[in-house]
């Protein structure tokens, strides 16, 4: 489990980023201002703040950037208007604020230990004098006992901490019932492809045409169309699972690009931790005393050899869970052309995800009915729901590719 991922750049506003969601945002200013005047000794109504809170939302929908922009705007020192301007909204958005921690799973779960001594640290009282706040992205790869851990903080709660937990749904198998029961939900939808463009051109210079096309591909997943507009690696990836459906000719042929597809997912796995696996691994030895000279820095390597297993433990873990978030985005990608061969057998009156694969999709849709698309669609969820229950990816997507080519 690590604290804290990507910084965000400087804003006018804290939740100028958080694309088509009005409503929500709205909710989280008013909360944010009922906890400015909380510090300042008012009174405020019941229930106008809370201290714990669960953002919910399909993924790309911007739950850990809502959950940021709030913690930023408790920290604002401008009444909790959440300016993007003050120290406090700079440092909470840059995950450096003293006060506010992000916890992010490296692995498969958060596991108790590191939800004790998290818990233990948010009872402190925060040191610029506002709020703690604890912010748990995917919160849903909480263990039993980490979330027991949790709870018993959410219920007996520290004066002036807040916890904000970043899941996909409220569902059991996502978020326990007591812990659900005790906090406050945010939820978020799916930002339409216009709101997703117009922060890409606004927030990284992408241009108005790239960012359109982007925000369309992208199924208004914001960082993926971040990473499409400005990554051509990850175009390629992508182009290279939209070919899957003609290149589905055989029984022979649906292993081999269920291979190509596990192995490209492992590959951009690979390359996201080669450089920190490295990192990691040198910085420890060198804590141990890789290096030195003498009977006892010897001594001390050979002692250190359960902490190298460990860390080496939990990168795999770390490696094993982004391997299954690549084979996921490019599951997606896949569910989208299927989705778009059916609107277009059925003539719905929507837009097509992969206007630049309009062609072939076409071309599907006069050879297959709409009964079989179906399945094919059907198919591809099925295989997201099958790893997602920890069933093996090689076989899940192997047996995808047999209903695809059978229709």
């Amino acid at each position: 489990m690590s604290e804290g991922r990507n910084t965000i750049p400087g804003v006018s506003d804290v939740f100028a980023d958080l694309a088509g969601q009005d409503e929500p945002v709205e909710t989280l200013r008013r909360a944010a201002a009922a906890a400015a005047r909380v510090v300042a000794g008012e009174e405020v109504a019941a229930g106008a703040m809370t201290h714990a809170w669960i953002f919910t939302g399909p993924p790309g929908s911007g739950r850990s950037v809502a959950a940021r922009a709030f913690a930023a705007a408790l920290e604002c020192e401008r009444g909790g208007i959440g300016c993007g301007d003050c120290h406090g909204c700079h440092t909470a958005l840059g995950a450096t604020h003293a006060d506010v921690r992000f916890v992010v799973p490296e692995g498969l779960s958060i596991g108790v230990n590191e939800m004790r001594a998290l818990v233990l640290r948010a009872a402190s009282a925060p040191s610029g004098g506002r709020w703690q706040v604890v912010v748990i992205e995917d919160a849903d790869r909480l263990t039993e006992q980490a979330g027991n851990a949790l709870l018993k903080a959410i219920e007996e709660p520290p004066p002036r901490t807040v916890f904000l937990l970043c899941t996909p749904s409220t569902h059991p198998d996502d978020i326990s019932v007591t812990i659900r029961s005790r906090c406050r939900v945010v939820s978020l939808r799916q930002p339409p492809a216009t709101a997703v463009a117009e922060v890409l051109a606004r927030r990284d210079g992408v241009s108005p045409e790239a960012a359109a096309w982007a925000a369309a591909a992208a199924q208004g997943h914001v960082g993926r169309a971040k990473r499409l507009a400005r990554d051509p690696e990850a175009r390629s990836r992508r182009e290279a699972v939209l070919a899957v459906p003609r290149r589905l000719t055989g029984v022979g042929a649906c292993y081999e690009a269920a291979s190509a597809l596990i192995k490209s997912a492992e590959a951009e796995a690979a390359e996201i931790f080669a450089e920190s696996d490295a990192s990691e691994r040198a910085a420890l030895e060198q804590a141990l005393g890789a290096g030195g000279t003498g009977r006892g820095a010897a001594g001390a390597m050979r002692g250190a050899a359960g902490q190298i297993k460990d860390l080496e433990k939990r990168q795999k873990s770390r490696a094993t869970r982004s391997k299954r978030d690549a084979l996921d985005r490019a599951l997606v990608d896949l569910a989208g052309f299927y989705r778009d061969v059916l609107i277009t057998t059925l003539r719905a009156p929507v837009s097509v995800v992969h206007t630049d694969v309009a062609a072939q999709s076409e071309a599907a849709a006069g050879k297959w009915t709409a009964e079989s698309t179906l399945r094919r669609l059907e198919a591809v969820l099925a295989c997201r729901d099958a790893i997602d229950q920890n069933v093996k990816p090689d076989i899940a997507v192997e047996a995808m590719m047999l209903t695809l080519w059978r229709g």
